[in-house]
């Protein structure tokens, strides 16, 4: 009697697929020999943290080519979760961002030269934009590890809110990128070299960075409803 062979082993319903974690950093921007969103961002490429795993992609700090660069990334890796991270010189805590306003508005000139004044990222779109990250718990996370930490209501109108922007409106409008996507933008304080030529100017190692988006992303991964606690402020 000829045996039928046998068929492969279904996939166990609970063995869940691996998930892909997008992590971006900026270039140096406005005579800095270094950026510590790229520095701390790329220590982290390759990180596994559960069935997660992370990739780091750098970004250019020019208005357009940021968003192009970002979807990119995100249309090859097909991540289940999204952070963005930049450079805010004179803040002193880790701060993820609430709000994405639909404006650029330089000023300076980004790295090509490029100065918009009051241009909508995307024109037609929605005035604004909320994270979808659970901000509040991620800030409970750092400062219970002692790392200074608070929401921020403004990612001001340079590039960073520009990059912002621009991915949670892919979320918003192509779903069929991924679903479950979630996303948002953290700013991170100038390096303590990047700090010592501005006398008075607050500043973070790389060591706790890297330790912050650890944290960043582990709570981003484990929290789905972020928790109700004050993030305000009175101005």
């Amino acid at each position: 009697m000829t045996r039928k062979p046998k068929a492969p082993p279904s996939p166990s319903p609970s063995r869940k697929p691996p998930l892909r974690v997008l992590l971006t950093g900026f270039e140096p921007f406005e005579q800095e020999a270094r950026n510590p969103s790229w520095d701390a961002v790329r220590e982290l490429d390759g990180w596994k943290v559960g069935r997660a795993t992370v990739h780091a992609r750098l970004v250019p700090c020019v208005f357009g080519d940021a968003i192009d660069a970002l979807l990119a990334a995100m249309d090859e890796l097909e991540p289940q979760l999204v952070l963005c991270i930049g450079q805010a010189g004179g803040r002193a805590e880790f701060t993820p961002e609430r709000i994405a306003i639909n404006i650029d508005d330089a000023r300076t000139a980004d790295n090509k030269g490029r100065e918009p004044i009051d241009v909508p990222v995307v024109p037609g779109g929605p005035a604004a934009y909320f994270s979808t990250l659970p901000i509040k718990a991620m800030v409970r996370e750092l400062r219970a590890a002692g790392v200074p930490a608070s929401v921020s209501n403004s990612a001001g109108t340079f590039v960073c809110n520009h990059i912002f922007y621009g991915l949670m409106h892919r979320i918003a409008t192509q779903p069929v990128a991924g679903p479950g996507l979630r996303g948002g933008f953290i700013h991170i304080p100038y390096l303590p070299e990047q700090a010592a030529r501005f006398p008075g100017a607050p500043s973070m190692s790389l060591e706790t960075m890297v330790k912050a988006l650890r944290i960043a992303v582990t709570t981003s991964l484990a929290v789905e409803h972020d928790v109700a606690e004050t993030g305000g402020q009175l101005h």
